[in-house]
């Protein structure tokens, strides 16, 4: 059975703009990669959870900020593990400034025996459109266009 996980997509408009909000994950694997990295705030959800309350937990986990909605649900998405992805999208104007996330820790460097704690997701950010799609991880990329397509409805 495939893992699953699930998130929050949120997007604002500024200027005449539509923009979405991307995590970046935080440990030593991901501080140097950018393009393709990035991802929507996301999580595991075990079988028999409510998909959107797990995306609601796993979004104030990861960021500090619990969305108020109403929340629009997009089309699951298969990522390159086989992970089922579920996610939402809702209107927001949170200030990714105040980010606090949760952590996770890890032997840093392998192998050293030193055990390290680390953010689970080290920074997050607006990016318009064209932008957003190229940082988001490319198999999530479908969330933002499914979201324009919404849009424009």
């Amino acid at each position: 059975m495939a893992k699953t996980s699930a998130g929050i997509l949120p997007y604002r408009t500024r200027s005449g703009r539509l923009e979405v909000l991307l995590v970046h994950p935080g440990g030593p694997f991901w501080a140097r990669k950018d393009l393709g990295s990035w991802s929507i705030a996301k999580g595991e959800y075990e079988e028999g959870e409510d998909p959107l309350q797990a995306a609601l937990r796993e979004f104030f986990e990861e960021t500090g900020f619990r969305p108020a909605g109403p929340f629009l649900p997009l089309t699951q998405r298969k990522q390159a593990s086989g992970k089922l992805v579920d996610a939402w999208v809702t209107e927001s104007d949170w200030d990714p400034s105040l980010l606090v996330s949760n952590s996770f820790t890890m032997e840093w460097p392998k192998g050293s025996g030193r055990v390290r704690e680390f953010p689970e997701v080290d920074r997050a950010e607006w990016f318009e459109i064209s932008e957003a799609m190229r940082r988001i991880n490319p198999a999530q990329a479908g969330f933002i266009d499914e979201l324009v397509e919404k849009l424009r409805r």
